[in-house]
């Protein structure tokens, strides 16, 4: 298996974990059903979900090019690994900011 197609999945789930934050904060402000709040509490465990896909995509990745004899491929390889961190990040870091807000509201 060529580790190219595992690195171009990583980059776009990685991509897509990125933007499922900004995504979500977009569907709240068109839809007037949906609180900012609500669509957080949907969009950081699939922004976290999706970057951790995209983390496995990029290992995946990682290991079919050090076992391919093929020269090359490290520059869709290093752009996966680093969308798919990315996502993981932006994923995470929304999920601890609900995380402290649910704190701050507890303790209230």
């Amino acid at each position: 298996m060529s580790s190219s197609r595992p690195a171009r999945i990583a980059l776009v789930l990685g991509v897509l974990a990125v933007l499922v934050i900004p995504g979500s904060v977009a569907a709240a402000q068109a839809l007037a059903s949906v609180s900012l709040l609500q669509s957080l509490y949907v969009g950081a465990p699939v922004s976290a979900a999706v970057g951790l896909i995209a983390w496995f995509a990029s290992r995946r990745a990682r290991l079919a090019a050090t076992r391919s004899v093929k020269p090359g491929g490290a520059g869709p390889l290093r752009a996966g690994r680093i969308a798919a961190w990315a996502g993981l990040y932006v994923g995470i870091t929304a999920a601890l900011a609900l995380g402290v807000y649910g704190v701050l509201v507890w303790a209230q």
